[in-house]
C-alpha cells in the first residue's frame, strides 16, 4: 500500500479543520488517554500525559499574559496550536496547522503504514520544511496588522481633542490615506481651536467682511446692539469696537468725547462710557464723603489724573485716589503752604501750583519739590487766577487786573496792569494764548464780561449789556477758543459765542444792496457797539439761587452748584429744563458749592464742611 505524500496528508486535514470548526478541549480520563480514539498511537502512554500536562500550564501562562489573545486548543497526537484570539483563522493558517498535525501523526503510525521510525522523522523534517514558509509569511502578515492597528489607534487618539473642540464641525471620524485629506484634517482642527470664531456656515450676515458688517452695525442704536451682543461670542467681541459706540457716546452726556469729536479718555473702553453715561443721564448715583473738616471753609478743588488739589483754610492738600476712584488715601501725598491768609483760588499749571491768596500774595509752587515762591501782587485780596503758556493772569478786589510771567528768572515782574472798574470775581485765558476776560461785579461797568489783547493789555469786546446792576460773574471758563461759559449772581448760565455778533437796540440796520450801517446810539463809545455780543443760549436756575460755580464736559452736559443747601445741578445743553438735583446738604447746615470738578465716573463737589462724592459708576 503505497502511503500520500505529505502534502496532500496536510490539505485533507486544513479541510477538515475548517469544515468542522477548531478542535475541542481535550478531556484527560483516568488511563491518561488523551483525545479521541485513532489520535493517540502506540507509543504513547504515561509520558503523553506528562508532556500535556506541562503544555496546557504553558498555554494557561500565554493566555495571562497575552490578554485574550487565544485559548490554547489540543491537537492531534495530543500536541496543541494556539489561535490568535481570531474566530476563524485564514486559509493559509489552516493549510500550516494540517501540515504540522500529519507530520507528527506519522511518528506514531509505523505499525499501520509499515514505516520505521526514520522514515518518520525524515517525514516530519520535510513537513517541517515545507511548512516553514507559509509560517513566515502568516507572521509577517500578523506583524504588519499589527503595526497598522498601533497607527490607526495613534491616529484616533490624536483625534479626540479635536471631535472633543469641534462644537459644530465634523468629527475625526475616517482618516484618509491621501496628503489632502489630512491637510483638510489639519485645517478643520485649526479653525476648531480658534476661540470664539467667525462660523464657516451660519447666517448671511456673519459671513459678510468685517468692514462691511461694521457699515451696517453703525446704523444701530444702543439697544439694538446690546440684543445682537447676545446672539453668540463671536458678535459680543465684535460689537465691542469703539468705533461702533464713537456716534452713540458722542451724543451721550459726559462720555469723553468733546463737542468736535476729541476722546478725552482714550483709556478706557467706549462701550463702558456708554453704560455709565446712562446713568448720568437718569440721574443714578451713590452718594457719599470724602473728607470732613472743623471749621468753616470756603474750599476751591483740582483734580489731576490720579490725584486730587484742595485748600483748606491757608494750605493746600494733595490727596492720591484709591483704584476704585470714589474713595481717597487718608494721609495727603503733599501740603504746599505760603500764605498768611486763606487760599482763595489755585490752579495747576506745568508741574507747578499757582496759589491766590487772601493776603494780596500769588504763590507759585513745585508739585514735586519743596519749591515755592510768593510775592505781593495786589493791594487787597487775590480773588482769582489762572495760568496758561508760561503766562499768569490775576484778578482782585482793588479793581485791577494783572498779567506777570512764570519763568523763574522773571518772577513777580508785571507785565500789564489793566483797570476794570470793577472788582474782580474770576478770570480766564483763551486757548489760543491771545486774550482773556474777566469777570467783575457789575457794579461800576454795564457789561461784567469783558476780553482783553494779553499781549497789549487792551480791551478787545465785552460780551451783553442788559446785565442788572450788582450781576456779578462769579465764575468763567473757556470751553473753545471762540465759545466760553459763565454763571454768577444774576442766577443764570450763558453760553458765549465770539463768532457770533449781533447789534443791540436796533443799532444795526440792514441797507438792502448796498450792505450794513451803524448807527451810535447816545452816550456811549462806538467801539463797545461794534464788538457787543450777547449769548446764544441760557439755562435759569430753577430757585433763584446764586451760582457759584460750573463745569462742563465739553460737548452736552452742564454741572452747577448752588448757593443754598449745596444743590448740585445737572443739565442737558440740548434742554431748557434742568435734567437733576441733587441736594447735599440739609436745612440747619445749609452750604454753598464752592467748587465741583467731574470724571466720566464720579462728580465731586466742595462745600464748607465736607468735600463730597456722587459715583455713578456704581449706583
Amino acid at each position: 500500500m503505497v502511503s500520500p505524500p505529505p502534502g496532500a496528508a496536510a490539505a485533507a486535514a486544513a479541510r477538515t479543520w475548517l469544515r468542522v470548526g477548531a478542535a475541542p478541549r481535550p478531556l484527560m480520563g483516568s488511563q491518561g488517554g488523551l483525545g479521541p480514539p485513532g489520535n493517540g498511537g502506540p507509543g504513547e502512554g504515561e509520558s503523553g500525559e506528562t508532556r500535556k500536562l506541562q503544555e496546557g500550564r504553558a498555554a494557561r501562562g500565554k493566555r495571562r499574559k497575552g490578554k485574550g489573545k487565544g485559548k490554547a486548543g489540543a491537537g492531534q497526537g495530543g500536541r496543541g496550536s494556539g489561535a490568535e484570539g481570531k474566530p476563524e483563522p485564514p486559509l493559509e493558517e489552516a493549510a500550516e496547522l494540517g501540515a504540522e498535525a500529519g507530520a507528527r501523526a506519522g511518528l506514531g503510525k509505523t505499525g499501520e503504514e509499515g514505516g520505521s521510525v526514520e522514515e518518520g522523522a525524515r517525514r516530519n523534517v520535510r513537513g517541517d520544511e515545507g511548512s516553514a514558509r507559509p509560517r513566515k509569511e502568516a507572521k509577517g502578515r500578523d506583524d504588519g496588522k499589527k503595526e497598522e492597528w498601533k497607527v490607526r489607534t495613534g491616529q484616533r487618539e490624536k483625534a479626540r481633542p479635536a471631535r472633543a473642540q469641534g462644537r459644530g464641525f465634523q468629527a475625526w471620524g475616517r482618516l484618509a490615506g491621501s496628503g489632502a485629506a489630512m491637510a483638510a484634517a489639519a485645517e478643520e482642527e485649526a479653525a476648531a481651536r480658534e476661540p470664539a470664531g467667525r462660523h464657516a456656515a451660519g447666517p448671511a450676515l456673519l459671513r459678510l467682511p468685517e468692514e462691511l458688517l461694521l457699515l451696517i452695525c453703525s446704523y444701530l442704536d444702543m439697544q439694538a446692539l446690546g440684543r445682537l451682543a447676545q446672539v453668540c461670542r463671536w458678535l459680543r467681541r465684535f460689537t465691542s469696537c469703539d468705533l461702533l459706540w464713537r456716534r452713540i457716546a458722542r451724543a451721550s452726556l459726559n462720555s469723553g468725547f468733546t463737542r468736535l469729536g476729541t476722546d478725552l479718555m482714550a483709556s478706557i473702553p467706549v462701550k463702558e462710557r456708554v453704560k455709565v453715561s446712562q446713568n448720568w443721564r437718569l440721574g443714578r448715583c451713590r452718594e457719599g464723603i470724602l473728607l470732613k473738616w472743623r471749621c468753616s471753609q470756603m474750599p476751591w478743588m483740582q483734580l489731576e489724573a490720579d490725584s486730587l488739589y484742595i485748600s483748606q483754610a491757608n494750605f493746600i492738600l494733595a490727596y492720591q485716589f484709591r483704584p476704585d476712584g470714589a474713595s481717597l488715601n487718608r494721609r495727603p501725598l503733599g501740603v504746599f503752604a505760603g500764605h498768611d491768609e486763606d487760599v482763595c483760588h489755585f490752579v495747576l499749571a506745568n508741574s507747578h501750583i499757582i496759589s491766590a491768596g487772601g493776603d494780596g500774595k500769588i504763590g507759585v509752587h513745585k508739585i514735586h519739590s519743596t519749591f515755592t515762591v510768593k510775592y505781593s501782587a495786589h493791594e487787597q485780596e487775590v480773588n482769582c487766577v489762572d495760568c496758561k503758556g508760561g503766562i499768569i493772569v490775576s484778578g482782585s478786589r482793588d479793581r485791577t487786573a494783572k498779567v506777570w510771567p512764570l519763568a523763574s528768572g522773571r518772577l513777580g515782574q508785571c507785565l500789564h496792569t489793566i483797570q476794570t472798574e470793577d472788582r474782580v470775581w474770576s478770570i480766564a485765558i483763551s486757548p489760543l494764548l491771545s486774550s482773556f476776560v474777566t469777570g467783575t461785579a457789575c457794579c461800576g461797568h454795564f457789561s461784567p464780561l469783558r476780553i482783553w489783547d494779553l499781549n497789549s493789555g487792551q480791551l478787545m469786546t465785552h460780551l451783553g449789556s442788559d446785565f442788572p446792576p450788582g450781576a456779578g460773574v462769579l465764575d468763567v471758563m473757556y470751553e473753545s477758543p471762540s465759545t466760553l461759559l459763565s454763571c454768577g449772581y444774576d442766577t443764570y448760565v450763558r453760553y458765549w459765542d465770539l463768532r457770533a455778533s449781533v447789534s443791540q437796540n436796533g443799532f444795526l440796520r440792514p441797507l438792502g444792496k448796498l450792505g450794513w450801517r451803524w448807527r451810535a446810539p447816545p452816550n456811549l463809545p462806538l467801539h463797545h457797539l461794534l464788538l457787543d455780543r450777547k449769548c446764544v443760549m441760557e439755562w435759569e436756575e430753577p430757585h433763584d439761587s446764586t451760582l457759584y460755580c460750573l463745569q462742563t464736559d465739553g460737548n452736552h452736559l452742564l454741572a452747577t452748584g448752588s448757593s443754598y443747601y449745596g444743590v448740585v445741578r445737572l443739565w442737558d445743553r440740548r434742554q431748557r429744563a434742568c435734567l437733576h438735583a441733587f441736594p447735599l446738604t440739609s436745612t440747619p447746615l445749609s452750604s454753598p458749592v464752592y467748587c465741583l470738578r467731574f470724571t466720566t465716573r464720579h462728580l465731586y463737589a466742595a462745600l464748607s464742611y465736607n468735600l463730597h462724592i456722587l459715583d455713578f459708576q456704581n449706583p
